[in-house]
């Protein structure tokens, strides 16, 4: 079967920016952690999936439709623009989109939308034909998990492929119901504020329970243990709103047809690709 490799290239680019060991600068003194952390991880996700087909989305500057939802939305991200320039993970993009034309994988920047419905744009629309792999740390994505589909979240030789039984394991939960779960629990990364004092084990119970979110709503007088039950009454309409921030579909326009996607591992090693853009 055809496997697709979907990389959220924004969240590798500030996992390793700011997870690699030290800041590292080539012989000219320019930095070069970054993109030596993205390109070495992505060779060894390309080797840990085998993928017929690769793209790397990365979020560009664009109108994002869920700030008018929740002003809160990402509210409590950094200002990049205050940072001086060669402080932020964006000052070696060039370079890593140097090294993906050279890898001839093919990447972008969301311009409409945001990166997470892109992904599952993909992973909705060809997950019944090929496997679909994507590689992220974003939670969201648990959502898309399915026969074919699953999450790659990248840690070296602690690297952890995230199927159903992941999640069953991990949540006590189906992957169709995380969007109603995260809601409920909130999500600390995107400044989505969930129920007060519902925390996972709680917020499993209860979609187990009640089947999801709006099953859950529509019955709310019987849940058991009074306090539960006030916290769900007075979060009602910021849960509702939670799970459209939250929620993936296959509405975004996809950048790249199938085709398009075609890819082939050289077997190139990170040294080489560094060497090939001018940064050894």
């Amino acid at each position: 079967m055809q496997k697709l490799l979907v990389v959220d290239g924004s969240n590798l680019l500030f996992q390793m920016f700011y997870g690699m060991p030290a800041r590292i600068v080539n012989k000219e003194g320019k930095l070069i952690h970054g993109t030596l952390g993205f390109v070495g991880a992505l060779l060894k996700m390309v080797r840990m999936t085998t993928p017929t087909h690769a793209v790397v989305l990365f979020d560009g500057e664009s109108f994002n439709e869920r700030v008018e939802i929740d002003a809160d939305y990402k509210a409590n991200r950094p200002d990049y623009s205050e940072m001086p320039e060669e402080e932020t993970p964006f000052s070696q993009l060039p370079d890593i989109y140097a090294a993906l034309d050279f890898l001839k994988i093919a990447h972008t920047e969301t311009t409409v939308c945001e990166t997470d419905d892109v992904v599952a744009s993909y992973a909705i629309r060809y997950g019944k034909e090929m496997e679909i792999v994507i590689a992220s740390f974003d939670s969201d994505f648990f959502q898309l998990i399915g026969e074919n589909v699953k999450v790659l979240r990248y840690r070296g030789d602690k690297t952890q492929i995230c199927d159903r039984e992941y999640l069953q394991e991990k949540f006590g939960i189906e992957p169709c119901c995380y969007a109603d779960f995260k809601s409920l629990t909130g999500d600390n990364a995107d400044n989505v504020k969930g129920a007060y004092k519902i925390g996972p084990k709680t917020a499993a119970k209860l979609i187990n329970e009640f089947g999801s979110l709006q099953g859950l709503l529509e019955n709310a007088e019987k849940i058991k243990g009074e306090s539960v039950k006030n916290s769900i009454l007075e979060a009602k309409e910021r849960l509702l709103k939670n799970c459209l921030l939250i929620t993936l579909n296959d509405r975004a326009e996809l950048p790249f047809t199938l085709e398009e996607l075609s890819f082939a591992d050289s077997g190139v090693k990170t040294g080489e690709v560094l060497q090939a853009i001018g940064l050894r």
